[in-house]
């Protein structure tokens, strides 16, 4: 079995790749489409080699799949989950919400995961078995045990214009219903507010494993659910959906959604 890293590790790379975000927040950037609304910059780049490359020093047996590099090969016990700039569409327009997302898992059960916020210089972090954090405090999922009066958090796909499902029916029927619905562009943060008793639930209906793999093991550790959009506990399996909330809400939101894909 190849060696593990620890959590120290992860916060310490998650925070240096933030501050190439940081430093790059608000300046003119090279911006290509992966897709008509799907965008990427040379800063998700220069964060993504960073990353790449301190884990590639450390762990070079280890299985890596990134947003912008795709799968790395390695040992199949050890695979890693990057995001390095989730919210490029919120740094391009020098919209101040987006995040590094770095999750660990070994023997396929995520083990850690850190989400932080260059800007606000708030970094989510858990290890199973041990709670979930911000800077270092513990943190839970909110007590809200009633939808209505419950805060809310989506997200819609970048092939919103022509998927059948897009979520747009969801969102109205949940802002009926809620006390609000709110859509910030940072499904990692998203999260991690989830986490923090922010929101009380989150929601999307397709989204990559890279942008829910820490934050979702963060939710989990912080006393939340985190389950498919079916219900399901195989959330990371294709094609990925998620609903994590707190244990009161989750099953009021599934209740509500229409999931048909």
């Amino acid at each position: 079995m190849p060696k593990s890293p620890t959590i120290e590790f992860i916060e310490t790379l998650a925070k240096k790749a933030g501050e190439i975000l940081r430093s790059g927040y608000g300046q003119q950037h090279e911006i290509n489409h992966k897709g008509t609304i799907d965008l990427v910059t040379e800063i998700d780049y220069l964060s993504e080699a960073l990353i790449l490359q301190e884990i590639r020093t450390a762990f070079p047996e280890h299985q890596v799949v990134s947003e912008e590099s795709g799968a790395q090969l390695g040992s199949d016990c050890c695979l890693w989950y990057i995001d390095p700039l989730d919210g490029t569409v919120n740094y391009v327009h020098n919209i101040p919400i987006f995040s590094v997302s770095i999750a660990y898992q070994e023997s396929g059960e995520m083990q850690l995961g850190v989400v932080f916020d260059p800007l606000r210089q708030e970094c989510f972090s858990t290890e199973r078995g041990k709670g979930a954090w911000l800077n270092g405090a513990p943190i839970h999922v909110s007590q809200q045990t009633n939808l209505d009066q419950s805060l809310l958090v989506t997200g819609f796909s970048y092939d919103i214009r022509n998927r059948e499902n897009n979520n747009l029916d969801n969102y109205a029927r949940l802002a009926l219903n809620s006390q609000g619905v709110r859509r910030l562009g940072s499904a990692a943060l998203d999260l991690c507010y989830v986490a923090a008793g922010r929101f009380d639930a989150f929601w999307e209906l397709s989204l990559s494993t890279w942008d829910i793999a820490a934050g979702s093991l963060i939710v989990e550790q912080a006393g939340g659910i985190v389950t498919n959009a079916q219900g399901e506990p195989n959330y990371l399996v294709s094609p990925q959906s998620i609903i994590a909330a707190n244990p009161f809400i989750h099953p009021q939101l599934q209740k509500m959604l229409n999931t048909d894909m």
